[in-house]
């Protein structure tokens, strides 16, 4: 048996026990630093040395100065070797320690390209990969000719939230400064970008030295803002492996990932297919396993497991040793989660053979299928939606 790991696992939401386990099951060991929120989660604590809670009120807004200290604190006993990040708003976090502590990784630079969507916009522009039109939001003569020059309506976004979280439609250039008259100091940290209808596809990867080892393609069936805003039903779908669509985007995905600069690990990319032209345009991308289970999703597809597999390839790159990707299965998959009015969910009534994974989370539904045939996923991510709507779902209004 090789030399023992010390990792640092960081994620301010409760998620990558499975990458958890796979180093603690090849001999290794995690500390786990997480928000105060998490504690009566299921982490495998078997697995972790220790768990350090991070108090905040949001439970993802720490005190980097606390961070800071309590790593310093790890260092004087132990030898760390990798620092990671589980979770998207905890990208930067870790890049700051790899930075402050010297530790082999991702630093600051590179990491801003796959956390702020005002860098990934520059990086993609500078690389020649399509995107919608977009402007920084510093300065108000190029604020201005911006919107003389670009067709809307348009989306102001926020340059670090994830997801759909915090994203505003535009109608008219005097919506953008009535907004950002609200937004006062804060409004740099935005940005804003052309509208452009679409379908939102996304790619799923595990990369080592520069290279895209294992790649699977999906497709939202609506796309997550109009969910997002419209308290609507989460569904996804994987692509035929080696399809059309399925080779576009995964070529498109290796230039953003070659741009971007990601060495080693997991990602998570999203795109547009244009309603207007038709065209393929990248929209975001990470440095981490896409959420919202849509690793388990791949899983169900592929027998590939994102989180372990990239547990594999950290541990490849300290050993300078070699991995191999597993091979990976051509099923199709989809996955449909909702906000439920009921506190639990008795799965048992859904009897269909290719129901392959629920979703044990109080006042929520979610249900994965497994199928050889595409076409009979969306057959029953169609029959279950409609059920799931009639019967369960529930919606909160977004938080501005």
């Amino acid at each position: 048996m090789g030399q023992t790991r010390t990792f640092i696992c960081i994620t301010c939401e409760f998620k990558g026990s499975d990458f958890i386990q796979a180093v603690h099951d090849l001999g290794h060991q995690v500390y786990l630093v997480t928000a105060e929120k998490t504690r009566e989660n299921s982490w495998p604590t078997d697995a972790i040395t220790e768990i350090y809670y991070m108090p905040e009120p949001d439970g993802r807004l720490w005190s980097i100065q606390d961070l800071i200290l309590g790593t310093a604190h790890l260092f004087r006993k132990h030898k760390i070797d990798r620092i990671i990040s589980l979770d998207d708003y905890d990208v930067s976090k870790a890049a700051l320690l790899r930075e402050e502590f010297r530790i082999d990784g991702m630093g600051q630079t590179t990491a801003r390209h796959f956390f702020d969507k005002l860098a990934m916009r520059m990086v993609a522009k500078e690389a020649g990969i399509r995107i919608p039109g977009f402007t920084s939001l510093f300065n108000d003569e190029a604020i201005h000719a911006f919107f003389q020059e670009s067709e809307g309506p348009w989306l102001v976004k926020p340059r670090m939230d994830a997801g759909a979280l915090g994203i505003r439609k535009l109608h008219s250039e005097d919506d953008f400064w009535k907004w950002a008259e609200a937004a006062g100091d804060k409004r740099h940290k935005y940005l804003v970008e052309e509208f452009k209808p679409g379908d939102i596809l996304h790619v799923d990867t595990l990369s080592k030295d520069y290279k895209v080892l294992f790649s699977r393609s999906s497709e939202y069936l609506d796309p997550p803002f109009e969910i997002a805003h419209g308290g609507g039903i989460f569904q996804s779908h994987t692509l035929p492996a080696g399809g059309k669509d399925d080779a576009t985007l995964n070529k498109l995905n290796k230039e953003v990932l070659k741009a971007f600069g990601l060495k080693d690990g997991a990602s998570h990319s999203e795109f547009i297919r244009c309603h207007a032209d038709g065209e393929f345009y990248f929209l975001e991308t990470s440095a981490r396993v896409g959420g919202a289970h849509l690793a388990d999703m791949v899983l169900a597809a592929t027998g590939v497991n994102l989180w372990s597999e990239w547990a594999k390839i950290e541990l490849a790159c300290m050993d300078n040793s070699h991995y191999k990707t597993p091979r990976a299965k051509k099923e199709n998959a989809g996955i449909i989660v909702s906000l439920s009015h009921q506190q639990t969910i008795d799965y048992g009534q859904f009897e269909d053979p290719e129901v392959w994974w629920t979703l044990p989370k109080e006042y929520h539904i979610g249900l994965i299928f497994q199928h050889p045939k595409r076409e009979r996923i969306l057959e029953l991510l169609k029959i279950y939606a409609k059920r799931v709507k009639d019967e369960f779902h529930a919606a909160v209004p977004l938080k501005e």
